[in-house]
Formats: C-alpha cells, sequence, structure tokens
C-alpha cells in the first residue's frame, strides 16, 4: 500500500480507501495504491468483493494535472482501470462529493457504481482543452447511451446522483459511501450477479449505431458555441468511435485525441487558465491568521441595470438582500426587470419553475438609504459620477452599523477619494461586477490605501460564495481591465483615422476570439455616453462625434458604427458609415491608406500588453494572471488564448516591443513605446510568467 491509499477487511468485503487531501486527485502514489490494494484483496481468498471508498469531502475529483507534461509514471491510469475491470472478483465504487474527470473513469471501470445523493459525475476535461484519456469517451457512452454522454463530454458540465441513476450510470443511490457500497457488493454476492464490463457492453450504442443522427444531432447542440475551440470536437470524434469501432480500437483513437490536445497550445492556455483563476483568490499582503468578516445580510443601492444584477448574484446564492432605491417608480421598474429577467430563465429551463418566486422573496426592495443599518456588507450600484458616489457614501457613513464593508461598484473612479469622505476609511474599497452582473463572473475587488485587510478578504470570500472570480487590483483610472481596455480603444480609433472600417477592425478581433469587436462593443454601449464624457472634458473625436451629431447612438436608435434592422442585434455595414468617414477625413486634410489585418491585430493586442507591464511594474496588479483572470472572465478574452500577458509569452516579448517601437514611430504615438518592463525583459529574452508571485492563501 501506500500512505495515501489503505486497504481493510469486513470479512468477505475488502474496502479500498483513498485519502490524497483535498480532492484525492489521482497521482503516481494514488494509481499505484489503488493497483496494489486490489492485486493483494484479489489474491485474498478471504476477500469475494471489493468497495472503492474515499476519505474527506470528495471520491476522486480528477487526475492530477500537475503530471501533465511531465514523464509518465507507472502505472498508467488505463492500466489502473484495466486492472479494476478485469478483476475476478466484483468491484464497487462507491461516490459522494464529485467523481470527476480520472475519478469517474476510475468508478467506469468498476463493475457496479454507487453514489450519496447529492454527488456529482462527470467528465469536464473539455474545460481544460483536453477530452477523457482513460476510457471515458468509450465507457460513458455504453454506461448511459451517445446522446447524454455528448452532453456531459463536449459540454462538460456534471450530472447529480438522481439523473446518473435514471440513466444507468450508477445502480443505487445510498446514504453512506462505506457501509452502503458494502451493502450493495453483499447484495450482488447474495444475488450472484454477473460482472458488468462496460467495455463488453454494447447494447446502449445499437439506436446510434442504426441511426446515426442521435449522435450527430446532439453533438451539432453541444458545439454551437465552440466556436475556436479544438477539444469539443476531438470529444465527439472519440465518442464517435465507441459507436463505430470496438472497444480497443476505440480506446486507441481516444488515447491519440488526448496526447495531441495535451501537446497542444490550447491546452496549455487553458490549464494555464484554470491555475490562474484559483491563483487570484490569494492576496497578498494580508497577516496571517486574517479572517473575512461575517456577512448575514447584503445592502445594495441603485436598482438599475447593475444594482439588480448584483442583486439577483446574492439571491442566487441564497443570501437575503435589501435593495435601496431613491424613488418608489425606480424601485418597482427595478423589482420588475429582475422578476422578468428569472421567469425568462426558468422559462427556458435555465432554473426551477418556483425558483423566480424563492429568489425574489430574498430580496426587499425599500426606499431610502437609512436602510442600510442592518447590512454587514454595502454595494453602492449608482451613477458613475464622483460627485453622486461621495454623496451616497457619506450617507451610508451616518447609518450603516460599525463594522460593515462598505463597497463601491465604480469601473474607473478613484476610491481612496470616495473612502475620504467617510469616518471609516479602513471598511471602504471597490467591487467592480461587469455587466450583466448576474452572468458575468468577474469582480475586480479594489484595494484602496486604507483598507482593512479583513475588509479585503470579506469582499473576496463573498465574491466567491456568490459564485465570482474574484480578483484584487489597486487603485488607478480604470483599474486593470478598463484600463487596458482604453489603450485598444484608443488604437481603434486612431485606425480609422488612417484608413480602416470598423467592420474590418472589429472582424479581426472577433477572429482571434473576441466576442465582439470595438466598434460593435461601442453601439452596443450606447456611443452617446463617450459623447457626453468628451464634451464634459473638452475633448473632441472627430469621427465618433459626427456619427452622434448624426443621432447615431449605437443599437438603441438602430444606427451607430452600424446599422441594426428592427429587433435585431446584428451589426451590418453601412456605406453611410464609410462616407461620414471619408467626408471627416478629407476635412482634417488626412489619406486613407490600405490597413492590413496583421496590423490590426498587433495595434488592438500589443498596446494592451504594454499597458498590462506598466499596472505590474505601478503594483496595480499583483501578479500577470490576475490580469490575465480578469479579462478571460471581464472581457471574453478566448480561454484557449490563455489571456492577454500569457498570449504575449507565446508571441514573444521581444517581437512586442519591437513591433511597438515601429508604430510609435509610424503614428508618432509615443505612448506606444514599450513599457520599461516589457523593454526589459524583452532585452533580457524574460517573459511574464517569470514574475509570477506565490501570495498567502485567502
Amino acid at each position: 500500500m501506500t500512505d495515501v491509499v489503505k486497504l481493510e477487511r469486513h470479512d468477505a468485503i475488502a474496502i479500498v480507501t483513498v485519502d490524497n487531501l483535498p480532492v484525492n486527485a489521482l497521482s503516481a502514489a494514488v494509481r499505484r495504491g489503488i493497483s496494489e490494494s486490489v492485486e493483494q484483496a484479489i489474491a485474498d481468498p478471504a476477500v469475494k468483493a471489493i468497495v472503492l471508498v474515499c476519505a474527506g469531502r470528495t471520491f476522486i475529483a480528477g487526475a492530477d494535472i500537475t503530471e501533465f507534461g511531465k514523464p509518465p509514471q507507472s502505472p498508467g491510469l488505463g492500466e489502473v482501470i484495466a486492472e479494476l475491470e478485469n478483476s475476478p472478483k466484483p468491484i464497487v465504487a462507491a461516490i459522494h462529493g464529485t467523481a470527476l474527470g480520472g475519478g469517474l473513469e476510475t468508478a467506469l471501470g468498476c463493475h457496479y457504481r454507487v453514489a450519496v445523493k447529492d454527488a456529482k459525475l462527470g467528465l469536464p476535461e473539455v474545460k481544460l482543452g483536453l477530452l477523457p484519456g482513460a476510457g471515458g469517451t468509450q465507457r460513458l457512452p455504453r454506461a448511459v447511451g451517445p446522446e447524454l454522454a455528448v452532453k456531459m463530454i463536449v459540454g462538460g458540465d456534471p450530472i447529480g446522483a438522481a439523473d446518473a441513476f435514471k440513466h444507468g450510470l450508477i445502480d443505487a443511490i445510498v446514504e453512506d459511501t462505506v457501509a452502503g457500497g458494502e451493502a450493495f457488493a453483499r447484495q450482488v454476492l447474495a444475488e450472484q450477479r454477473p460482472l458488468r464490463k462496460l467495455r463488453d457492453d454494447d447494447a446502449k450504442l445499437q439506436a446510434a449505431k442504426a441511426d446515426r443522427a442521435i449522435f450527430t444531432d446532439a453533438v451539432a447542440a453541444m458545439t454551437k458555441k465552440a466556436r475556436g475551440l479544438e477539444a469539443p470536437f476531438a470529444a465527439a470524434d472519440a465518442i464517435g468511435a465507441a459507436i463505430d469501432l470496438p472497444f480497443d480500437q476505440g480506446l486507441k483513437k481516444e488515447r491519440e485525441g488526448f496526447m495531441k490536445l495535451v501537446a497542444g497550445e490550447q491546452s496549455k492556455a487553458q490549464r494555464y487558465a484554470f491555475f490562474a483563476e484559483r491563483e487570484a483568490a490569494k492576496v497578498s499582503g494580508v497577516p496571517d491568521g486574517t479572517r473575512p468578516r461575517p456577512v448575514a445580510r447584503v445592502a445594495i443601492i441603485g436598482a438599475g441595470t447593475m444594482g439588480g444584477g448584483i442583486a439577483m448574484s446574492f439571491a442566487n446564492a441564497g443570501i437575503p438582500v435589501t435593495l435601496i432605491e431613491t424613488g418608489e417608480e425606480q424601485l418597482q421598474r427595478g423589482l420588475g426587470v429582475m422578476r422578468k429577467n428569472y421567469d425568462a430563465t426558468a422559462a427556458r429551463g435555465g432554473i426551477p419553475a418556483d425558483a423566480p418566486t424563492k429568489r425574489m422573496a430574498l430580496i426587499a426592495g425599500v426606499v431610502g438609504l437609512e436602510h442600510v443599518k442592518d447590512a454587514d456588507l454595502i454595494i453602492e450600484a449608482v451613477f458613475e459620477t464622483m460627485a453622486v458616489k461621495k454623496e451616497v457614501f457619506t450617507a451610508i457613513d451616518a447609518y450603516a452599523k460599525p463594522g460593515a464593508v462598505l463597497a463601491s461598484n465604480t469601473s474607473y473612479l478613484n476610491i481612496d477619494e470616495i473612502a475620504q469622505v467617510t469616518r471609516r476609511p479602513e471598511d471602504v474599497l471597490g467591487m467592480h461586477f461587469f455587466s450583466p452582473a448576474n452572468v458575468m463572473k468577474l469582480c475586480e475587488i479594489v484595494r484602496a490605501d486604507k483598507t482593512a485587510p479583513d475588509a479585503l478578504l470579506t469582499a473576496v470570500a463573498i465574491a466567491r460564495k456568490i459564485a465570482k472570480v474574484p480578483a484584487v487590483v489597486g487603485v488607478c483610472d480604470g483599474f486593470v481591465g478598463n484600463r487596458m481596455l482604453a489603450a485598444r480603444g484608443k488604437q481603434a480609433e486612431k485606425l480609422l483615422f488612417e484608413g480602416a472600417l470598423p467592420q474590418q477592425v472589429d472582424a479581426v478581433v472577433t477572429k482571434f476570439g473576441m466576442p465582439m469587436g470595438p466598434f460593435a462593443m461601442g453601439d452596443l454601449a450606447g456611443l452617446d455616453i463617450g459623447w457626453r464624457s468628451r464634451k464634459d472634458r473638452g475633448i473632441t473625436s472627430e469621427i465618433a462625434d459626427a456619427l452622434c451629431e448624426a443621432g447615431r447612438f449605437g443599437q438603441k436608435t438602430g444606427k451607430g458604427y452600424y446599422k441594426y434592422e428592427p429587433g435585431s442585434r446584428a451589426p451590418l455595414p453601412d456605406p453611410e458609415v464609410e462616407t461620414l468617414i471619408n467626408d471627416t477625413l478629407s476635412k482634417l486634410g488626412l489619406k486613407r491608406r490600405e490597413i492590413f489585418d496583421q496590423e490590426i491585430l498587433e495595434r488592438m493586442m500589443y498596446p494592451m500588453i504594454n499597458e498590462g507591464a506598466r499596472i505590474l511594474e505601478e503594483g496595480i496588479a499583483a501578479r500577470p494572471s490576475d490580469i490575465d483572470v480578469i479579462w478571460l472572465y471581464g472581457y471574453g478574452w478566448p480561454v484557449y488564448r490563455g489571456g492577454p500577458m500569457f498570449y504575449a509569452d507565446q508571441v514573444g516579448l521581444k517581437q512586442i516591443a519591437e513591433r511597438l517601437s515601429y508604430y510609435a514611430r509610424a503614428t508618432n504615438d509615443a505612448t506606444l513605446e514599450p513599457a520599461p518592463l516589457l523593454a526589459r525583459l524583452a532585452a533580457e529574452g524574460g517573459n511574464f510568467a517569470a514574475l509570477a508571485k506565490p501570495a498567502k492563501a485567502a
């Protein structure tokens, strides 16, 4: 045995327990321990059946992905699973918590599976840019049929024990893994049940063998949103092999697909993103032993789009919310929108039919800021102007109880300045949610100069509790995401003055993998917002101003950089915009030149990377991976490209620095010169990954 796997005998039943906390990952020691334990149990004539269980809070939750890319250690998972499957004695996997990836593949190699009622079972490898590599694509379709297998493998989402039982993935739901697994094993022995080897059972494949559309329709449904990703299609091919080929040939095809993906750039990026998300929850500069403050009730000020979305996020997590407005009309309008959103999600089957009523019951709508008095966390989500924010925080300070965390959902403004109007700056921080707040996963948590460590950890902990990905940043204009976005926006605008058209710029950005380009995004947000802001600051932008002067405010008016058909959000290139751009350039004495897609790509991406380098130099972000998390979860950066700083390392910092210097000269824009950090790393042949600093866990 090994230290992480133990074997004990309950008369005729051998109990093999994996104890590799926290998640019982399938390390080499675990694989070896399972193999040796099963061999010993098979060799013991007193043992008639074997039960595989796990200690701690979960069954085997997956492979040890830190081993990927390293020399393989024996035994491989496929060997261990074959050993389980070929055991002459029945083996029962007893599952609690989650059986994911290699964990479920291990269970599929057992002859029987039982699970507690709240267990989850899945093959989520696709989310790491992989496919199951130890028989999952061959055994799961035989266990549940190809349709559900496609959902679970190509989609990557787990199913609960009730569904698993309904579809034959598990044989029983039990109260307790050890007792339940042992009782089931005794039942198998008493009934002299034959050993069911999934590899030999093609019964659930027959319908798809006769009508391949059963499989192809399921794949088409699950790959609709997989634009640019390789793994979902490779996974679908492997499942297809289960239908078309004998088991061993299908297993060989699966392995080939896995090896190709694991060595590919996409999976490297997706595995990096997996670790980056976990690293982002760790906060530097927090004393050991600091604990978050308890949060039983939250108050949100403002029932508009942002405030309502934030309130829904808390209600979704079962946390009571007091939603505060200045007037009854605004409050009822906001509550109505939230109810409508919930009803629409329920109608689509996204949440249970009774969920809208239950969740709305957690949101108490009231008028008047004095209602913040019972809240442990107060989030302000009012207009993005400093004067209004200060007015609200002055009032909050008067009403809030001592120790309440006071957060501003600002996307640009200085949190230090907001904190100064209170008598408790140590309780003040930023919690920048992204729109729509009930959907988008990112929460930029802004640490102000005087923010107390426990207040900061409170924001991080509560963000995670409501299923957001927290990233701690410092105070500056636009923080991390919007500051980098501004650098891209400046170049997008300049490209129009040099000869590009909105649709050309946007096409390059979407081909790269972003959900939309800068001009389509401007139309969605409303061009009048930027126009008003420019007028307030005495700034002009001739093309954007001309569009607004012509009443082209974007989607809301059916015309912006693009035109929109009634009831449609699809941007259509508009010859009127090209004419307007040409006329503007003529007035300014400028001539259009031909601009190639490669230049557009470099000018869209490299200035953002340069700004990211400045952000790191200034300590606004603690790690390059934090910047990447912000872009992955707040701005739709394609996960298969890992984030802007990861992408920069893939391209090579020397090349990026050289191209930035070239564009700085060619466009007479000194802001494009490489940031000192970028220039230094490029000169040294270094990369951003080397800057990663471990932090104390939050």
